[in-house]
């Protein structure tokens, strides 16, 4: 990747592929060896969840492993590869935060989470214990019940954890409220790839965002919802020589550029519409949402966030940085 000169957050889930022993069991040697020897990588994210799914393992099958996803995920060939759905490594939140602590000490890279919100306890938990003993996570990805893959059950995608503006909300208030919101890195994550999506996102917290779905369809992608079967008519979710074979790869790859640079410039189009220089800096009070037959309140109201939170002045912020720059 390095090669290619792009960054890459290297993310861990519940199968520990590519940082795994022989018995499948998670190997901080070989996280260590990976970072060392992959300067692209610039961060490691630890996926708890994620939305299309939560709580569900996954299952991929021999028929489809072919010897680079062998040697890459460290599986043997022949064998369905399943992947559980909760991780080994830890299960508390203490746990999960001498975990995190753990692969940065080794590291020394940004660790973050990456997680679909259900039940809440669980994060006022983590946060309280964040604030008291000032570790935990770098950053935080929140990804929302409308991610999506065309290999979980309908069930699923359809109907298990919260939208991703009711779970951004609700998480990001916890931290609010324990005076750590602007300490850490917010990611959000479905359905984010549309400009106007973005700001929202931006506007509700987020610094970054995640995309998945609107570049798998930028590269074929027809959300055929065959994904397990190995059968993807368009070529882009199967091992088929004769359905790959339809997938041109210089061209998908300039469609998906194409894709990115126009996202960017209509993004930063609508920023500077606005009288902004950088999307974060949106806030609640710039967008209004309609409640019925011309009543509209500003997301703001509706998020029912604190005062403080609201656009960076980068002007007020190069003044502090220069204040604190020697001599």
């Amino acid at each position: 990747y390095h090669k290619l000169g792009a960054d890459v957050v290297f993310q861990i889930g519940t199968g520990y592929f590519g940082v795994r022993d022989e018995k499948g069991r998670f190997s901080m040697q070989k996280l260590k060896s990976i970072v060392e020897e992959t300067p692209a990588v610039r961060a490691i994210e630890l996926k708890l969840s994620q939305g299309a799914k939560p709580g569900k393992g996954g299952v991929l099958p021999a028929s489809k492993i072919n010897h680079e996803i062998a040697t890459t995920r460290g599986i043997p060939m022949g064998v369905d590869c399943v992947s559980p759905n909760n991780h080994a490594m830890f299960d508390t939140v203490d746990e999960l935060l001498q975990f995190i602590e753990e692969i940065a000490d080794i590291t020394g890279l940004p660790v973050g989470i990456k997680v679909a919100i259900g039940k809440i306890e669980y994060f006022e938990e983590l946060a309280k214990k964040m604030a008291a003993q000032n570790i935990g996570p770098d950053f935080i990805s929140i990804d929302g019940g409308e991610g999506g893959t065309g290999a979980a059950p309908l069930a699923y995608s359809d109907h298990v954890s919260l939208p991703f503006k009711v779970a951004f909300q609700r998480v990001y208030t916890i931290f609010q409220r324990e005076g750590l919101a602007n300490d850490l890195v917010w990611v959000g994550s479905a359905k984010l790839g549309f400009p106007d999506r973005a700001i929202v996102a931006m506007a509700m917290g987020c610094d970054t965002i995640q995309l998945a779905r609107e570049a798998m369809i930028s590269i074929g992608c027809i959300q055929a919802q065959r994904c397990h079967t190995g059968h993807c008519p368009a070529g882009v979710a199967t091992q088929n020589k004769w359905l790959q074979a339809g997938l041109n790869i210089n061209d998908k790859a300039e469609r998906f550029a194409t894709y990115i640079r126009a996202f960017r410039k209509e993004l930063l189009s609508l920023t500077h519409t606005a009288g902004y220089q950088h999307p974060s800096q949106f806030t609640g009070d710039d967008i209004e949402i309609g409640q019925g037959l011309n009543h509209y309140i500003t997301l703001s109201e509706n998020l029912g966030y604190k005062k403080e939170v609201s656009a960076i002045d980068y002007e007020e912020l190069a003044a502090e940085v220069a204040r604190k720059q020697p001599g």
